[in-house]
């Protein structure tokens, strides 16, 4: 059983769950997620002679939940997981490992905080240095311009998307779930939907219990957003401007550490947008020590192959 601590970190309190005795391997988790996403690896990495820890990330969970939309730049998320680096081990540097927005995360803490981290893995979502427009008005012209719906774009609205996310917890976690799972059939994730048009809407109930998720995950991560809300986490993709400006000022994007990829070949991340994004992203980094692509696995990476995905990163790190 993983113990909780509490940790004062860059002007916050986190709640991290933590695991095990030896070198620091923290894993941060994206949305709408927990430490909880990670519990099977702190159970692998730590039988295997790491300290694990997943903290709940600001404005989730057991975590503080600033208000301003600018506390969860990336500056300060990136600050958040360095000092709690440091104060789970003053020692020397951690491994950073993230999934979803937590790899964006991840991969920034390494390249901001090169002291701090001393490899990087990311699961899901590829390291892309910003390029000349913020993310937020490419997503506008690729689909809110042609009338479509676009998730990220519909989270802009302080207060839309918390009113329909939080009306029923349970649901939105088991319908967003499913819908971008490999287990969900092809179009389960309509892409017609139009602009104005809300998240959950034409999502279908899932046949529970999933291989992955079943009740009793959803009745915890249920109890989590109830005591939260969702304001914190929608307040994640608030903040394009902000980290835009931010990692546009960084001399040299590449990340230096050794780095590890993992993704699904159902993810719909890696099919957003034209191209190969796995291979476009390889320039980015100085030591991409693995490429791994899961066949039948959506976006919930660590979740939906919790075994393949410790098995990786334990051969990674053990090459560290």
């Amino acid at each position: 059983m993983q113990d909780f601590q509490t940790i004062e970190a860059n002007g916050v309190n986190l709640r991290v769950a933590v695991k095990g005795e030896g070198p620091l391997v923290l894993f941060v988790h994206g949305f709408p997620e927990s430490w909880y996403s990670w519990r099977k690896q702190l159970d692998a990495l730590a039988a295997a002679g790491y300290r694990a820890a997943a903290p709940d990330v600001r404005g989730y969970s057991g975590s503080d939940k600033p208000h301003a939309i600018e506390a969860y730049d990336m500056e300060a998320l990136t600050g958040d997981m360095a000092a709690l680096a440091r104060a789970l081990q003053p020692e020397g540097p951690a491994v950073i490992v993230g999934h979803d927005w937590g790899a964006p995360i991840a991969w920034n803490s390494a390249l901001l905080h090169p002291e701090q981290f001393r490899a990087v893995a990311g699961l899901s979502v590829p390291y892309m240095p910003p390029g000349e427009h913020a993310a937020i008005d490419v997503f506008r012209n690729f689909f809110t311009k042609q009338g479509l719906f676009f998730y990220q774009v519909y989270f802009q609205d302080e207060g839309v998307a918390e009113a329909e996310l939080e009306a029923d917890p349970a649901a939105t976690i088991r319908k967003f779930y499913y819908a971008i799972s490999g287990d969900a059939p092809e179009g389960t994730w309509p892409i017609d939907k139009k602009h104005g048009e809300t998240l959950l809407y034409r999502l279908p109930e899932p046949p529970m219990p999933l291989p992955w998720l079943n009740e009793e995950d959803v009745a915890y991560y249920e109890s989590q957003f109830k005591a939260s809300g969702f304001r914190g986490p929608l307040n994640r993709y608030r903040n394009h401007y902000r980290d835009h400006d931010l990692l546009r000022a960084v001399p040299d994007s590449q990340i230096k550490q050794p780095a590890l990829f993992i993704g699904g070949d159902r993810d719909l991340v890696l099919k957003m947008f034209p191209g190969d994004v796995v291979k476009d992203m390889q320039p980015n980094f100085a030591d991409l020590r693995g490429v791994h692509i899961l066949p039948g696995c959506g976006h919930w990476t660590q979740q939906e192959r919790a075994e393949d995905v410790s098995r990786l990163l334990l051969e990674w790190l053990s090459g560290l």
